[in-house]
């Protein structure tokens, strides 16, 4: 993604104080975009008794994006207690294991079962399924377009958060 060069005019102001409906937000419409979304997927895994807090971690794992509990935390954006409490449910259900690191006694890494690597190579298709739903209706310059409107927006939020992101 291209960064764009600080411009010397002000920012543009889209929302004022005065008339403000936060119904009409960007911010609100991805909020609930994105709980709808979850909501649908949740929906979806519900048979296979997978809630979002646990198919999130088995596709993390299954796509090697993170081996153990810090890492799956880091990547979910919860507390290492939380996903503690998570990988015990997924343990309990068959879904994962346990296994100390033979490099580093102190390292326990997070390993798929059969099952749980079954459960996660369901995930991409159950994701697919429920996004291709919200896009109807929309072309595919227009899906490509809302994808880079959408990761401009995430990259001025990112930017606010840390500004050398912003600076070549």
């Amino acid at each position: 993604m291209a960064t764009r060069k600080p411009s010397a005019e002000p920012p543009t102001v889209y929302y004022r104080p005065e008339g403000y409906e936060p119904h009409e937000s960007a911010a609100y419409l991805m909020k609930r975009i994105l709980a709808c979304v979850t909501a649908e997927v949740d929906k979806a895994f519900e048979p296979r008794g997978l809630t979002n807090a646990q198919w999130v971690p088995l596709f993390k794992l299954n796509r090697g994006d993170a081996s153990t509990v810090a890492e799956l935390a880091r990547e979910c954006q919860l507390d290492t207690g939380a996903m503690t409490r998570t990988l015990d449910r997924l343990e309990a259900k068959g879904l994962v294991t346990r296994e100390r690191s033979s490099e580093d006694r102190r390292v326990v890494n997070i390993v798929l079962t059969k099952e749980g690597r079954q459960a996660a190579k369901e995930i991409p298709a159950v994701l697919c399924k429920v996004q291709n739903a919200f896009l109807q209706g929309l072309t595919v310059a227009e899906w490509q377009q809302l994808k880079d409107l959408l990761a401009r927006v995430l990259a001025n939020g990112l930017a606010l958060q840390d500004p050398s992101q912003g600076k070549e």
